[in-house]
């Protein structure tokens, strides 16, 4: 019976009498390929090498009591977090973890403390990052479908905020009153194209997943946005004007005309906005009544937050 073989670098053929047989056979590796593969393990071994190393070298770097030590004697100064977070994936994870979260407390105790029901270590509405910008930056406005705008407003990093749990009172409709919000202050941006100012303040809900304002929102069925986020969060938002839960006591604490304001809610709590400031009498400065025509019920709790002085200006004293 005759039979004969080929081998080719792939496959070998075995032909005899009974058929033809095909069986399958690895390529032999070359020997650059060789040395490609034993030229990248070694890379990999040597970069662990050095990463394990760097961290044997500077274990102080990624110690949490020294960076405690060492952003309390520089008073929690928020740019220099900023840099310490953008250093590497590590410090970034620790500054998520840990750094933001103590930055606020130290900064805005009070409000914090309101906002946490005392528990500050806890959890917050779209995490201690989110809080912090939104302790410190201003965001800015652009032209929305219920707020127009000539060109947008940039945003920056405040001087001073003042937030204060009475003046987020004044932008909850009665039936929303027991809410837990604090408001800052306008920022107030020349407009350029407009006698009137533009004012643009932000603000935070305490425990918002359980707040009636968002069981409002969903009882009404309010859309979310389709073209804003929040800017502190990224999350999705609710127009209040669309959904028209914009108080008058709103326009009057704010120092704007009635309907000359938007503000948005994120699905975390987060709120921003923009209204345009008119002119204050010297008669425009009594005291405020809400809708139903009570007066402010006094219980002033308030956080000012100096972005250069390294302590918390409490109860708006300067």
């Amino acid at each position: 019976m005759e039979s004969w073989s080929h081998t080719c670098p792939t496959k070998k053929w075995n032909v005899s009498g009974d058929g033809l047989v095909i069986t399958q056979t690895e390529p032999r590796p070359s020997a650059i390929h060789t040395r490609r593969k034993m030229s990248s393990q070694r890379r990999r071994v040597d970069q662990a090498g050095d990463s394990s190393s760097s961290d044997a070298e500077n274990p102080g770097i990624l110690d949490e009591r020294l960076l405690f030590l060492v952003f309390g004697s520089m008073r929690w100064d928020i740019h220099a977090l900023c840099q310490t977070a953008s250093v590497n994936t590590k410090l970034r994870a620790l500054a998520k973890r840990l750094l933001w979260r103590e930055l606020c407390v130290y900064r805005a105790p009070r409000m914090i403390a309101s906002l946490t029901n005392g528990a500050p270590n806890g959890r917050i509405g779209g995490g201690w990052q989110a809080m912090a910008k939104l302790l410190f930056y201003c965001c800015g406005c652009q032209s929305s479908r219920h707020f127009g705008l000539g060109r947008p407003s940039p945003g920056h990093f405040a001087r001073e905020t003042r937030f204060s749990k009475t003046s987020g009172r004044s932008f909850l409709v009665s039936k929303c009153r027991g809410d837990v919000l604090y408001v800052s202050d306008p920022c107030e941006h020349p407009s350029g194209d407009r006698e009137d100012d533009l004012g643009i303040y932000r603000g935070v809900f305490g425990g918002f997943m359980k707040s009636r304002t968002r069981a409002c929102l969903i009882r009404r069925q309010v859309g979310l946005e389709e073209r804003v986020k929040c800017p502190y969060c990224g999350a999705r938002v609710w127009s209040m004007t669309a959904a028209r839960l914009i108080p008058k006591s709103a326009a009057r604490r704010l120092g704007s005309l009635d309907g000359g304001s938007e503000y948005f809610v994120c699905v975390n709590g987060h709120l921003h906005g923009a209204c345009w400031l008119v002119p204050l009498s010297d008669d425009d400065g009594g005291g405020e009544e809400d809708e139903e025509g009570g007066a402010d019920d006094g219980d002033e709790e308030e956080d000012a937050i100096d972005r250069n002085a390294g302590n918390p200006i409490a109860n708006g004293s300067h």
